[in-house]
């Protein structure tokens, strides 16, 4: 049965497309649709509406409209006198960019920090470390497009996101804009800049700590006090690595060799703000030490490195110590390679520590060495030089040295045995014997000697802040002073016995380039001297203080004072060689070698027995040569006199300007000095050269 038509529907039949459209249209569809397009448009009369007229009834509504309905006055209610208001508290971190400060990393670099509250307490840091690292500053290129700094701001904007987790801000967002107008200016420059307006959000705090197995150790409570994160501090990575490293060298130096320390792990909690830091540590057992043991015994024995060793059986082990001794062995120049490793013969037992032999492995270095030079010096005149030696001659660490000097001014043979580490460590053990000619400004000698010495040293490796040396001598020598005036002056034989003793003090950081502290250093040597059947005993001594200040990063002011000595002998008791005299570049620049000095009534020079010496100098950083280069300007005093007590009386005076060129040894030295009151026969210029500082 067919459905019929809804009450809404029509019941006549709808026009098809055919009816609608007729035949012209479809023939010539552009005339047909411009028909009636010219006929003239009829206005519509409109009249004005009256807004109070009634609206008609609408068709089909048969609800009356309600001209006569009133609406009762809304009263406004009170405010109650008891009513009280709740605190609005905004979460989150509060903003101000319209008031963001600034800091201008690099031209068209800038960031922004709106966050008002917290505040973000390590911003100078972390805009300096920023600034370290930016892309953005490195590549800088005026020629730079949008799209090249685009990429690079990209580069910038997860360098900082990564900071801000470093710092332990985890929630931090990093705003980049790149636009041609600056902060605070008001026309926009050529090139773009890019800001970056950081917001670090809430700084998360450390919530549980789990260091593993630590505190089973012996020293568990002082070793956990070496690891400064407790429940509640800040997060912050560079913080649990450097207390990881201080953790690790209070293990090491606690007896712990072969504790273990896993990688640090951070769990983050966003909802509370916090983090769980874990970082595994087993300190598996602690231990004292046992012996030395060398596996090349017949080179180095065990015994002899035991003596090197700063360490004793049963001292409880140190990685430092363990440290020392591979850097004492290498610095005795006998090994090319050397691995020092501790090794458990006894495990810890309860409260009773284990024991560690250190096991040395060592690979001999060629011991033998020929060695040679040649120069010229204004103080010295030509001189070649050729040395052999073998430095493991007489076992352990026993140096044999074969050298010649051929020279202007002096010519020498001499052999050397020196046994270095002698029964403990940096104690030196020395004979030398040699035959010498001389012929310098001062006097001419031909000397035969033999010497012994035994010091404690302080050296390049290891800087004592006290050293010593005791030694004798036995001399036997024909000298007389120069002929400089055409006189002539005999010569004299002295046979000389004597002993000596040095201390020094020093308080430096450097032997080579000392830029802060002092050194006082004393020297005395009894001295018996034979010459023309008469015996002579006098005493030579001399005390020698410098000092160093550093004023800023560029300047080092250093001064020296020596003052020296010889009682209880006349002048011609005492041999030339041994008499006083002041000049040279460890002395009085700007006068050659032993220059200065008492002469005769001939105009011969002839030593002194008193000296006094007074240098200073600036040493000033340049910058140049990635700062190696330093200019210094310096002026020396020194004055010699035959009596024995110092004196002012010819004092000679020298200036000049030393270049400094810094090496990983010690700094290179040129100095060029002038005499200020020379005698005729001084030099107008003297030139100096060496490794180390003048004092």
């Amino acid at each position: 049965m067919p459905l019929a038509p809804l009450a809404a529907q029509s019941t006549e039949s709808q026009p098809s497309l055919d009816d609608l459209i007729p035949d012209n249209a479809v023939k010539d569809p552009q005339a047909w649709a411009k028909q009636g397009t010219d006929a003239p448009q009829v206005p519509i009369a409109q009249s004005e509406i009256d807004p109070t007229t009634p609206l008609g009834p609408l068709p089909g509504t048969q609800i009356a409209w309600p001209d006569d309905l009133t609406i009762p006055r809304i009263e406004q209610p009170g405010q109650p006198e008891d009513i009280q208001y709740a605190d609005l508290k905004v979460s989150g971190p509060q903003l101000r960019y319209s008031e963001a400060p600034t800091d201008t990393v690099a031209k068209g670099l800038v960031l922004g920090f709106p966050q008002k509250e917290p505040p973000f307490s390590q911003r100078d840091d972390f805009v300096e470390r920023f600034a370290s690292l930016s892309t953005i500053k490195k590549l800088d290129d005026k020629s730079d497009n949008v799209g090249q700094l685009a990429a690079r701001a990209r580069q910038d904007e997860t360098l900082l996101e990564n900071l801000l987790r470093v710092y332990g801000y985890y929630d931090g967002q990093v705003l980049r804009s790149i636009g041609n107008l600056e902060p605070g200016k008001d026309q926009a420059s050529a090139q773009p800049v890019v800001r970056f307006d950081i917001v670090p959000g809430p700084h998360y705090t450390y919530d549980t700590i789990d260091l593993g197995k630590l505190m089973s150790a012996p020293d568990g409570p002082e070793l956990r006090k070496s690891f400064k994160i407790e429940s509640g501090d800040f997060v912050q990575s560079d913080t649990i690595v450097e207390q990881q490293a201080n953790l690790d060298t209070a293990l090491g130096e606690t007896g712990y060799p072969f504790a273990t320390i896993d990688d640090p792990q951070l769990l983050i909690d966003h909802a509370s703000h916090e983090a769980d830091l874990t970082m595994l540590v087993d300190p598996k057992g602690k231990y004292v030490f046992g012996s030395v043991v060398s596996n090349r015994p017949n080179f180095l024995s065990s015994k002899h490195l035991g003596k090197i060793a700063r360490f004793h059986p049963g001292d409880t082990y140190k990685r430092s110590l363990e440290f020392d001794l591979r850097r004492a062995i290498t610095a005795t120049g006998l090994v090319s390679s050397v691995t020092v490793t501790p090794k458990a013969i006894k495990q810890p037992e309860g409260d009773q520590p284990g024991v560690v032999d250190v096991e040395v492995r060592l690979r001999k270095a060629k011991l033998r060495t020929i060695a040679g030079s040649l120069g010229y010096g204004t103080e010295e005149g030509y001189k070649a030089a050729v040395s052999w030696e073998n430095r493991n001659f007489f076992k352990p660490e026993g140096l044999l040295r074969v050298r010649a000097i051929a020279g202007t001014q002096e010519q020498l043979g001499g052999v050397t045995v020196q046994f270095n580490n002698f029964h403990a460590r940096d104690q030196v053990l020395t004979f030398d014997a040699y035959a010498q000619t001389q012929d310098n400004i001062a006097y001419k000698s031909r000397t035969v000697a033999l010497t012994g010495d035994f010091e404690k040293q302080s050296n390049l490796l290891f800087q004592k802040p006290f050293s010593w040396a005791l030694g004798a001598e036995i001399i036997g020598t024909d000298e007389g002073n120069q002929d400089l005036t055409g006189v002539p002056e005999p010569s004299q034989r002295y046979l000389i016995a004597g002993i000596h003793g040095r201390a020094m003090i020093d308080t430096t950081d450097s032997l080579l380039d000392p830029t802060k502290g002092f050194r006082v250093t004393g020297f005395l040597a009894p001295e018996a001297s034979f010459t023309q059947g008469t015996q002579y005993f006098y005493l030579r001594n001399q005390a020698d203080f410098s000092y160093y200040k550093s004023i800023g990063d560029r300047l080092v002011l250093a001064g020296r004072t020596r003052l020296a000595t010889i009682q209880g002998a006349p002048l011609d008791g005492i041999a030339p060689s041994r008499r006083l005299y002041a000049g040279g570049g460890a002395s009085v620049r700007g006068y050659g070698y032993e220059a200065i000095g008492p002469k005769d009534v001939n105009g011969n020079p002839t030593g002194g027995r008193s000296l006094v010496e007074l240098s200073g100098e600036a040493r000033i950083k340049t910058g140049l040569f990635g700062g190696k280069l330093s200019f210094v300007p310096f002026l020396d005093a020194g004055s010699v006199s035959t009596a024995t007590t110092p004196t002012f009386n010819d004092i000679k005076l020298g200036a000049g300007l030393g270049v400094r060129y810094a090496t990983g040894f010690g700094p290179l030295r040129v100095d060029v000095g002038f005499p200020l009151n020379p005698d005729p026969t001084d030099s107008f210029v003297a030139v100096y050269v060496s490794l180390g500082q003048a004092f």
